[in-house]
């Protein structure tokens, strides 16, 4: 038995090896490989066109370098915590777990935390307003430790978006990139302070953009957010999304959370919507914002068969507002938009945005499909009340000036650096009877005729009606006090 397995194994040996040459033999003569290699020595895939603008292999170290210093840490305490709850969809409260983290609902005076960008050396910050909204004290903490207050200059809630300004210079600040220019698949960057831990960079890429996740209460709100799944969670609210060359491309705003940390999306504000409501509200106090005038709803399966339009994409004019632009101007109900100043419109949240990025009287140029056949119109935009021109701002309350000053309530760290339990601060001093008394900016008023004054509100209920002289008491950051006598004609 042995011997026939000895005889059958040299023969079967024998047969493996003569194979083996005659496949030597034929790859002589022919070139060829005897197997195939399944590509294995062919050349890696790529990419026919590569954007100039994207960076195949990022350098996350120098981009975090630059934009670190940019980012700020906001503290805020007084009556609101700033969340949105109660108008979001169930499992996406996600305002109230962004900015505060789950179930920290406000017990007493309400605290909250978050960031902000420097847009300017001069102490500009942009933010979200649900980060600063009903605040009566706003603390600003530097990536270098130094803390200022910040004085909020405009805010805008349809975009959940606002200025504040600290009183410094020579700050560093972002660039500003174009949003537009941001591609699906990029690497982008989210910089804030989650759960207070200052300067956390994080790193992923653009899931999608133009994301519409109906978190602003519908109405005139605008929603077209970068969805990204860089990892951010509470306190990164209002804080910078990036791209590899340290631009601005986006305002982180939220995350969608059924716990309330970081579960795989979060959201940003693009930035060419953040420039212009920056803009908007340091030249005029508010946003103005342009409109078409029209209801609208996105292209699907369902709506085309039902309407037979001859486009699968774009956004269905549906109805028209009073006053409508867009029906002075001839668009019809039925009309689909596909292109605005000729770049194309897939989603309703394009168009919302690029028309949301004008002021009331500017001009955009809507190309239409009408009953298969493409028209192009001229419309005018105009304002939320159906007329052709700039919003004025509301005045500010004048509970905040007295005499000629600006008065803002002074901070905790202020008023326990100098033994106080109350107080109000002179911001600014322009002419008037405080400064005609040698009062000095950076006062902190403690009484007013030997009542004490907490809030700049308080003080203006005090005074209403009175005249006459008045004593002033307080004391200056140095510590050295201060009384002053003023007359009110």
């Amino acid at each position: 038995m042995m011997t026939k397995f000895r005889q059958w194994g040299g023969t079967l040996l024998v047969a493996f090896l003569g194979s083996l040459l005659g496949a030597w033999i034929v790859y002589g003569w022919s070139g060829q490989a005897p197997f195939p290699t399944s590509g294995w020595n062919s050349p890696p895939a790529s990419l026919t066109h590569f954007p100039e603008h994207i960076v195949e292999h990022p350098n996350f170290v120098t981009t975090a370098s630059v934009v670190t210093p940019c980012v700020v840490h906001i503290k805020t305490k007084g009556g609101g915590n700033g969340s949105m709850q109660g108008t979001l969809p169930p499992g996406m409260d996600m305002f109230r777990d962004f900015f505060n983290g789950p179930d920290m609902m406000p017990r007493g005076p309400s605290m909250g935390s978050g960031s902000g960008v420097i847009m300017s050396a001069d102490g500009y910050i942009i933010t979200n307003n649900h980060v600063i909204k009903d605040a009566d004290e706003i603390e600003v903490i530097l990536n270098d430790k130094r803390s200022f207050n910040g004085q909020v200059i405009g805010q805008d809630p349809s975009s959940d978006l606002a200025l504040i300004k600290i009183q410094a210079t020579q700050l560093p600040y972002v660039k500003i990139g174009n949003s537009d220019a941001l591609q699906v698949g990029e690497w982008v960057l989210a910089v804030g302070n989650p759960f207070n831990l200052n300067s956390t960079v994080t790193a992923g890429i653009v899931s999608a953009k133009a994301r519409n996740i109906n978190i602003l209460g519908g109405g005139t709100s605008l929603e077209a957010f970068i969805q990204t799944d860089a990892a951010v969670n509470p306190g990164n609210s209002g804080g910078a999304l990036v791209n590899v060359q340290g631009e601005l491309v986006g305002i982180n705003t939220a995350i969608a959370s059924s716990t309330g940390a970081y579960q795989g999306y979060s959201f940003a504000i693009p930035s060419n919507l953040v420039a212009k409501v920056m803009e908007d509200l340091k030249q005029f106090g508010t946003v103005q914002r342009g409109f078409l005038g029209i209801q609208i709803r996105d292209v699907d399966a369902a709506l085309v068969e039902s309407e037979d339009l001859q486009v699968n994409n774009g956004a269905y004019v549906a109805d028209f507002m009073p006053n409508s632009a867009a029906e002075e101007a001839g668009i019809q109900k039925g009309d689909v938009i596909t292109k605005v100043q000729g770049q194309e419109i897939r989603t309703t949240p394009e168009l919302m945005e690029i028309v949301g990025r004008r002021r009331p009287g500017e001009k955009v140029q809507l190309e239409i499909n009408r009953k298969g056949k493409t028209q192009v119109f001229e419309v005018k935009l105009r304002n939320s009340d159906g007329k052709a021109e700039l919003i004025k701002a509301a005045p500010k309350e004048d509970e905040t000036t007295w005499l000629g000053a600006q008065l803002d309530k002074a901070s905790r760290k202020e008023l326990e650096s100098l033994g106080l339990t109350s107080g109000i601060k002179v911001s600014k001093l322009a002419n008037g009877k405080l400064k005609e008394s040698g009062l000095r900016e950076g006062f902190i008023i403690t009484k007013v005729d030997k009542a004490e004054v907490n809030s700049p509100k308080a003080l203006k209920e005090m005074l209403q009606g009175k005249k006459g002289g008045l004593l002033v008491e307080g004391v200056y950051p140095n510590g050295t006090k201060g009384f002053y006598g003023i007359e009110i004609p």
